[in-house]
C-alpha cells in the first residue's frame, strides 16, 4: 500500500506540469520549420555551435528522434560541431521535461538541468567540431538508428510540409505532442513512477546517501546512463526517486544528462555517419562534461545550504489537488490510444 501511495503521489505531482510541457511543446513544433533549423545551425566556430545547443533544447525530440533531424542539418551542409550540439542538446531537456523538472526535482535542479545540457552539447560540439577527417559521409539516405527506438526512428523527425496557414501548424504540433511524443514516453514514464515509487517507499534514506556522492558514483551514474536508451521526461521520476533516497544533487544530475542525450542506436548511426575519432570525441565529452557538472553541482548545493526536498515541497503545494488528479485523469486518456482515438473522435467530427 505504502508503494501504490508513493507511485500516485510522484504522478499527481507531474501530471499538470507534464500537460503544460505537452503543450508548448506542440506549439513549438508548429511554429519551428527544419528549414529554419538548418538557416539557424549554419556555420562553424563558438556561435554556431552554441546556436545549435540552445536551438535544440526546447524541441521535443528524445534521442531516437532526434537522429534523423540532426543528419538532415548534416547533410545540409552543416558542420559537424553544431550537429552534434543539437543531437545533444535536443534530447538532453525539452520544455516538457523541464516543467516535470520543477515540479519533482524543485527550481535548483531545473534550472541546472537545463543549463548543464546546454553546456555539455556545446563542449561536446566543440570537441567533435575539432576531428576533422578525410572520410566520406554515408550516402544521403533516410537514417536507421536500429532496434530499440522508439516510432522517432528511421524517419525524418519533421512532419510532412507543414500546412500553410498558423493555426493548421499549430493544430498540426499540438496534435504530434499529445499522440506521437506522448505514445514515445508513456510506457518509459510508467517504469518511471513505479521505479520512483520504489525508491521513494522502500529504499531506506541512509543505504543510498552512503552511495549516492562523490567523483566514484558521478562516473559511475555516465557509464550507466550513457547507453540507455531513456527520455529525459521518463528519467525524470526516477532522478526524483534517487534525489530523496540521498543520492547527491550533483550524482543524479549526471544520470539526468547522460541518460536522455544519447543511446546505443545513436552511437552505432553517430559512428557511421562521422567516424570513429569523432565518437571517441563524442564518449569524453558527455562523460567529462557531466561529471564536471555534477561535481560543480554539488559544490554549489553545498555552498548555499540548500534543501532540495523542501524545494520539491513547496512548488507541489502551488497546486490544488483536484487539479493535479484532473490533470492525470486527462493523461491517462490522452495516453491509452483507444481512449485517445475515440475522444478525438467526439472532438473533431469530421466534416
Amino acid at each position: 500500500m505504502t508503494l501504490l501511495l508513493a507511485i500516485l503521489d510522484v504522478a499527481l505531482s507531474a501530471a499538470p506540469w507534464l500537460l503544460l510541457g505537452l503543450g508548448i511543446a506542440g506549439l513549438i513544433k508548429g511554429v519551428i520549420s527544419e528549414a529554419a533549423l538548418t538557416r539557424w545551425v549554419g556555420g562553424q566556430g563558438l556561435g554556431s555551435v552554441a546556436r545549435a545547443a540552445v536551438i535544440g533544447a526546447p524541441l521535443p525530440l528524445c534521442s531516437c528522434g532526434a537522429i534523423p533531424t540532426a543528419l538532415a542539418l548534416h547533410r545540409g551542409g552543416a558542420d559537424r560541431g553544431p550537429t552534434t550540439a543539437f543531437l545533444i542538446g535536443t534530447p538532453g531537456i525539452g520544455i516538457d521535461s523541464l516543467t516535470i523538472s520543477y515540479a519533482l526535482l524543485g527550481p535548483f535542479m531545473a534550472l541546472a538541468r537545463g543549463v548543464s545540457a546546454v553546456l555539455t552539447a556545446i563542449v561536446t560540439g566543440l570537441l567533435v567540431g575539432r576531428t576533422h577527417v578525410a572520410e566520406a559521409t554515408a550516402p544521403a539516405s533516410a537514417a536507421s538508428c536500429g532496434g530499440g527506438c522508439g516510432s522517432g526512428c528511421g524517419t525524418r523527425a519533421s512532419p510532412s510540409p507543414a500546412p500553410a496557414t498558423l493555426g493548421r501548424r499549430l493544430r498540426a504540433g499540438l496534435s504530434y505532442a499529445f499522440s506521437d511524443i506522448l505514445d514515445d514516453i508513456s510506457l518509459w514514464l510508467l517504469a518511471g513512477l513505479l521505479v520512483a515509487g520504489a525508491l521513494i517507499a522502500l529504499v531506506p534514506p541512509q543505504q543510498l546517501a552512503g552511495l549516492g556522492s562523490g567523483l566514484g558514483a558521478m562516473l559511475v551514474m555516465a557509464v550507466i546512463g550513457i547507453p540507455m536508451y531513456l527520455c529525459a521526461t521518463a528519467a525524470t521520476p526516477i532522478a526524483a526517486g534517487l534525489l530523496l533516497a540521498g543520492v547527491s544533487p550533483g550524482t543524479v544530475l549526471v544520470f539526468l544528462i547522460a541518460a536522455p542525450v544519447t543511446s546505443l542506436a545513436t552511437l552505432g548511426v553517430f559512428r557511421r555517419e562521422m567516424g570513429n575519432r569523432a565518437l571517441v570525441a563524442y564518449l569524453a565529452g558527455i562523460l567529462a562534461s557531466t561529471v564536471l557538472l555534477g561535481l560543480g553541482v554539488d559544490l554549489l548545493a553545498g555552498w548555499w545550504e540548500l534543501d532540495i526536498p523542501l524545494q520539491v515541497a513547496r512548488v507541489q503545494e502551488l497546486l490544488p489537488t483536484w487539479l493535479e488528479a484532473l490533470a492525470l485523469i486527462v493523461l491517462v486518456v490522452l495516453a491509452v490510444r483507444p481512449l485517445r482515438h475515440r475522444l478525438a473522435a467526439r472532438l473533431f467530427l469530421p466534416n
